[in-house]
């Protein structure tokens, strides 16, 4: 089964030509000698990318690569200028970076609704012969030709602007936590690779609300290309904090939750050793399925995290919801500090 969700594309540009010159003389009753008078031509439309909300996705981008603006019109006599092309607007996702496919130049990154850029400029239109006329040369008959506008390849790489990234190996449980905790409503199965692609729930809180994404499970060697985690990575590069999960189901001694903690962490410092340096936060899940005589070993076992990774653990279930509502408001309170500091 392929992912639908297209975060990075090539396209072409083209900016519109220029409107040629006219070459033109008046010609009217009673006005015998009456000189040159061709307009100018029209510019040519740019092509502008903008950003826009409602859109989460480059998938239009897998249909139709090619994108010109519209060129400028001739000039005509009488002065008259050449109407101007129309400026083509290209929509795309917030989070949408744009690079220039030769060069690998960064051009624009866009992170806010109706953030716009030129991606390529329309040719300036060609004077008319009016333009031209000296004492020695009244009556000239050449006129400018339009300048081309810029064309270019670009690259568009989307990534998610989200507060929280959910990190873990498959079936850790995050699309369950995300769906209990926000409007999002991932596919959720018993078996790996549920998710297929990044969601984005958004959760509120009484007097805050913030934005996780969940990005499809990891395995060893993911930063080398296994499974479908290493090609989302990059969307988790924005969030602001981590939050580990870990499935309890598979192995609850210190050893074995330590060995999945440092696996995820070793794929996410080859992908980008700066991801290691995000504010994170543990939660060992699927709680659910223990008995209350299993639950102080739970907690030593929590303990024991919290010394040895120095990252705040919480013991959560998000089948039953238990501990979740506190995971989430410590969460919420690191945000809250890193707005105020704006981190």
């Amino acid at each position: 089964m392929k992912s639908t969700f297209y975060d990075e594309c090539t396209i072409f540009v083209k900016a519109g030509d220029g409107g040629r010159g006219c070459v033109s003389f008046r010609r009217e009753k009673y006005v015998p000698k009456g000189g040159p008078d061709g307009g100018d031509g029209g510019k040519g439309g740019d092509v502008v990318i903008v950003a826009d909300e409602n859109l989460v996705t480059l998938i239009d981008f897998r249909y139709k690569r090619h994108y010109r603006a519209e060129r400028g019109q001739h000039g005509r006599g009488k002065k008259q200028t050449g109407k101007s092309g129309e400026d083509l607007i290209i929509k795309v996702p917030v989070g949408t970076q744009i690079f220039d496919r030769e060069s690998g130049e960064l051009i624009a990154d866009l992170t806010k609704h109706g953030e716009k850029v030129i991606v390529a400029r329309g040719g300036r239109g060609g004077r008319g012969n009016a333009h031209f006329a000296t004492p020695t040369n009244q009556a000239p008959r050449y006129a400018e030709p339009g300048e081309p506008g810029e064309e270019r390849w670009i690259i568009l790489r989307l990534k998610l602007l989200a507060d929280v990234g959910l990190v873990g190996y498959p079936n850790a449980g995050k699309s369950t936590l995300l769906s209990r905790i926000s409007n999002a409503r991932p596919e959720i199965a018993p078996y790996p690779f549920t998710t297929l692609t990044p969601h984005l729930g958004t959760v509120k809180m009484e007097d805050f609300s913030f934005v996780v994404a969940d990005i499809p499970g990891l395995i060893e060697g993911a930063s080398e290309g296994k499974g479908l985690g290493i090609q989302f990575l990059k969307h988790i590069e924005r969030t602001r904090v981590l939050l580990h999960l870990i499935d309890l189901s598979q192995g609850t001694s210190f050893e074995e939750v330590y060995e999945k903690y440092s696996g995820i962490r070793e794929e996410l410092e080859k992908f980008n050793p700066e991801l290691l340096d995000k504010v994170e936060v543990i939660g060992l899940n699927k709680i659910d399925i223990f008995g209350e005589k299993e639950r102080e070993r739970l907690m030593e076992l929590k303990e024991k995290m919290e010394t040895s990774t120095g990252r705040k653990t919480f013991l959560i279930s998000g089948v039953s919801g238990e501990g979740v509502r506190e995971i989430i408001g410590y969460i919420a309170t690191i945000l809250k500090e890193m707005k105020k500091e704006n981190v």
